[in-house]
C-alpha cells in the first residue's frame, strides 16, 4: 500500500510522515492554505531519504513553470491536478522522473485517463482539498489494471473502509491528518499509516511491502 502524505509545510511534519512509515509527501505550489514556496520545499526534500517520493502538486500552471519549479526544488514527482491537457501532461513527463494525473470525482475527463502518460491517477473529490468524502464507486471510471491512488476526505476513521471497499494501489491524505490547516497531527498520522496497511493485508500478503522504487520505472 503506497501511502502520500499531502500538504506539507515544515521540515518537522515532513521527518515525521517519513518515521511513521509515509512513501511520499507532497508539497503543494498551487493556492491553497498549505501552498509552500519552492525554496522552502528544497530545503525540507534534501532532508528527506531518497527512497521517499517527493511531489510537487500544481493545478492550472503552465507546463514549463511546473518543470522549473520541481527542478529547482529537487523534487523526484508531479502531481498535476487541475484541467492540463494530455499535451501539457505529456510535456511534463518527458521532463519529470515520475508524473501523477489527479482528476475529481465525476469529471467526464476521467473517462480519457488513458489517454495521459502517467505512472499513477489519483482520484480526488469534486473540491479537492475540502476533505468530503465522494462516491467511492465513481473510481471504477479510471482504467482497468492502473494504479489508482485515492484521495478526498480520507482520514484516520474511515481509510481501512475506503481501501478495503476500494482496492486501490494507494491512498493520499492532506487534512484528514491535519491539527490546522498545513500542521500535521502526529497521532492521526500514525494511525492513518497503520490502518491503511493493515486494511491492504489481505490481498497484498501479512508482510509488509518495501517503499516503491519508482527509479525502476525510469
Amino acid at each position: 500500500m503506497f501511502v502520500k502524505i499531502c500538504g506539507i509545510t515544515s521540515e518537522d511534519d515532513a521527518l515525521l510522515a517519513v518515521a511513521l512509515g509515509a512513501d511520499a509527501v507532497g508539497f503543494v505550489f498551487a493556492p491553497s492554505p498549505r501552498q509552500i514556496a519552492p525554496v522552502l520545499a528544497r530545503d525540507i526534500a534534501r532532508r528527506l531519504p531518497p527512497e521517499v517520493l517527493t511531489v510537487g502538486v500544481f493545478r492550472d500552471e503552465a507546463p514549463e513553470r511546473v518543470v522549473e519549479i520541481v527542478h529547482s526544488a529537487g523534487l523526484d514527482a508531479v502531481q498535476l491536478h487541475g484541467h492540463e491537457t494530455v499535451a501539457d501532461a505529456t510535456y511534463v513527463k518527458q521532463r519529470v522522473r515520475v508524473l501523477i494525473q489527479a482528476f475529481t470525482a465525476g469529471d467526464p475527463a476521467v473517462e480519457r485517463a488513458g489517454e495521459y502518460p502517467a505512472d499513477a491517477y489519483l482520484l480526488d473529490g469534486p473540491v479537492p482539498g475540502s476533505g468530503r468524502v465522494f462516491d467511492w464507486t465513481l473510481t471504477e471510471a479510471l482504467p482497468v489494471g492502473s494504479r489508482l491512488i485515492l484521495a478526498g476526505g480520507l482520514d484516520p476513521e474511515n481509510v481501512q473502509e475506503a481501501v478495503s471497499r476500494v482496492r486501490p494501489w494507494g491512498v493520499d491524505v492532506s487534512s484528514g491528518v491535519e491539527r490546522a490547516p498545513g500542521r500535521k497531527d502526529p497521532i492521526k498520522l500514525k494511525e492513518f499509516i497503520e490502518r491503511a496497511r493493515r486494511a491492504a493485508q489481505p490481498w497484498e500478503g501479512s508482510d509488509a511491502a518495501p517503499p516503491y522504487d519508482w527509479s525502476m520505472d525510469g
